[in-house]
């Protein structure tokens, strides 16, 4: 059972979670099945078909004593279509919700033993740039790690979004490919505290 101290001006608790330890293949299929949904697949070439071009043949088919050819449409000339190129696609692929969670979860449990997950109950921000690095530099942060800040309150959010060391995202938003690219986690306290009523109920981290 993973115990996180919460800080802030609601702080002074604990919260209970009960993490699974990380799996580097789990991790890796949840990180890839999201980079992949990320990709916008709209590379796109011509076909022989879509080419402007003459459909006309070259030159006669003997005689010549040139190579026989049709038009120059075709893949072998250069400013013809492509053959086999790729076309507008999607990559995205359909990862169990078990499987998506179990990431996550893990993803937060790799911060957790690495002390490096802060939960935080009232940043008591006023939305400037200067006092989001002030209370960073206060808890240990001081610009050389990066740093993933998860919260809905709308004054820290303005505030560490100028920061360059700092990523800024809606709890809505938490996902482990974003958690495992950054150095610390800093995640508003509620967002942990249901987790642990879904991991009693049926063993789901959200």
């Amino acid at each position: 059972m993973a115990q996180i101290n919460v800080i802030g001006q609601n702080g002074g608790r604990q919260i209970s979670l009960e993490l699974p330890e990380p799996n580097a293949g789990v991790l890796h299929e949840v990180v890839t099945w999201q980079l992949a949904n990320r990709r916008r697949g709209t590379a796109s070439t011509k076909t022989r078909a879509q080419v402007s071009a003459s459909g006309k043949k070259m030159y006669s088919q003997k005689g010549t004593g040139n190579a026989r050819h049709g038009d120059r449409s075709v893949p072998t000339f250069v400013g013809g279509g492509v053959a086999f190129g790729p076309k507008p696609r999607g990559y995205g692929y359909t990862l169990p919700r078990k499987v998506r969670q179990l990431g996550l979860a893990m993803a937060l449990a790799d911060r957790q033993q690495e002390g490096k997950l802060l939960a935080v109950d009232g940043f008591g921000l006023d939305g400037k740039t200067k006092g989001f690095v002030s209370w960073a530099a206060d808890n240990g942060m001081n610009g050389s790690e990066s740093v993933l800040v998860v919260t809905d309150d709308v004054q820290t959010r303005q505030a560490a979004r100028n920061v360059p060391w700092a990523t800024v995202l809606p709890v809505a938003g938490l996902n482990a490919y974003d958690i495992l690219r950054h150095d610390r986690l800093i995640i508003d306290a509620v967002a942990l505290e249901p987790a642990q009523d879904d991991e009693q109920a049926g063993g789901e981290v959200a």
